[in-house]
């Protein structure tokens, strides 16, 4: 009760200083139309990220020089979490910093425009998309090698368990966590891109095939798409994979998952690219290319796509997250990426019992929040992305 108390009082004095901060705004500039305009909500806004500011400060300063290790210990994910932030913040906006220096004309002016969280998108994109590529020069060990050294501790520091030739630890059978993150990156992230390319690919063209063509096709493939939409998602490819786990194993279930998350999730971008196509398909451009007897893959392909990228890129985003996501959810199930690959969300999986050592020894459980930690890293990069593309494309401005 004490606690609620705590913050019913915290807020009530927030909401006092969310005034009077509007009120003094007011009175000094003589009624500023900032001040004048300015919704209460908005000056509480203000007041409560001033409070939280204040609060992670203090707690940072806390955690870091007043309270003795063992009571420190209790926010290590806390302080962990404030070097990630500041660290991140000021590599992307290094980043801009440099994208606005060096590259072309269009680049430069493309990095002028972009707000620091796109930044942060970006670079995150990059060092992902680096790490899969490259995963076989930047892992320190293979994906499927085991040492002798098991349960090994985050962190490297041999008084609390850990070991400076596995700075992240090792899994329960003695796997380097380092080198199977790194690898996920190629095997979770590169499953995930493929999938989405091939899910827009079958989409995309089969939702411009019917807004091009009408009629018959139109209604065929709209009341397929239909029928596979009303079926959870999620649900659905666990029944799909079940079936397919039948004939397939090992490398084959993964390819087989594959195919049946891009046929599920190509029924959303059908969708889209049937609603943009529709808006192309009656303009002039595109009867002069009917009256000049072009062909029907000239039309689609050079025609009505390079008029939609722009909501099309931006799906990509949206769509290449939600696929991620439900592949680590697949794995994490146990139905996703088979081994030997090293994935994520089987990693999360794996290791999912160490989080019941969060309380008392917060080193131990960090080893599933590493890949649980890749996983929401990328998801809201990509989203950051996604944002600043959408408006972007919806031609407002700031």
């Amino acid at each position: 009760m004490s606690g609620l108390m705590t913050i019913l009082i915290a807020l009530i004095v927030i909401a006092a200083v969310g005034w009077a901060f509007r009120f003094a705004g007011q009175k000094l500039t003589n009624n500023a139309p900032r001040f004048r305009d300015m919704p209460y909500a908005v000056s509480f806004g203000y007041a409560l990220g001033a409070a939280v500011l204040v609060w992670a400060v203090w707690t940072y300063v806390k955690a870091q020089f007043l309270l003795p290790e063992a009571e420190a210990n209790k926010y290590f994910y806390f302080v962990i979490a404030i070097h990630g932030f500041i660290l991140f913040a000021v590599l992307a906006w290094l980043f801009r910093v440099l994208g606005r220096a060096v590259g072309t004309d269009g680049t430069r002016k493309l990095f002028r425009q972009m707000p620091l969280t796109a930044s942060f998108g970006v670079l995150v994109i990059l060092v992902y998309a680096f790490m899969a590529v490259f995963a076989g020069f930047l892992a320190p060990h293979g994906q499927e090698e085991i040492f002798e050294l098991a349960n090994v501790v985050p962190g490297g520091n041999p008084a609390l368990g850990g070991n400076p030739d596995f700075p992240l630890g090792t899994d329960q059978i003695g796997r380097d966590i380092l080198s199977r993150l790194i690898y996920g990156a190629q095997n979770t992230v590169g499953i995930a891109f493929v999938t989405t390319l091939i899910a827009f690919f079958v989409g995309g063209s089969l939702g411009f095939l019917a807004a091009t063509l009408r009629g018959w096709v139109d209604q065929f493939l709209s009341r397929l798409v239909d029928v596979l939409m009303a079926i959870p998602a999620l649900i659905f490819a666990l029944l799909l994979i079940t079936v397919a786990s039948a004939w397939v194993t090992g490398t084959g279930l993964t390819i087989a998952m594959v195919l049946i998350m891009a046929l599920i999730d190509s029924t959303r971008v059908f969708r889209l690219a049937r609603a943009v196509g529709m808006n192309i398909v009656v303009m002039d451009y595109i009867e002069a290319a009917k009256l000049r007897g072009e062909k029907l893959s000239y039309i689609v392909f050079r025609e009505i796509l390079p008029n939609a990228t722009a909501p099309l890129l931006a799906e990509f985003g949206l769509r290449f997250c939600f696929v991620f996501l439900t592949i680590s959810s697949l794995s994490f199930l146990g139905v996703g990426i088979q081994p030997p690959l090293a994935d994520w969300g089987t990693m999360v999986k794996d290791m999912s019992s160490f989080i019941n050592y969060a309380a008392f020894a917060p080193q131990v459980s960090a080893a599933p929040l590493l890949a649980a930690g890749a996983i929401a890293l990328l998801t809201v990069a990509v989203n950051f992305v996604v944002d600043w593309m959408l408006h972007r494309s919806s031609g407002l401005k700031e």
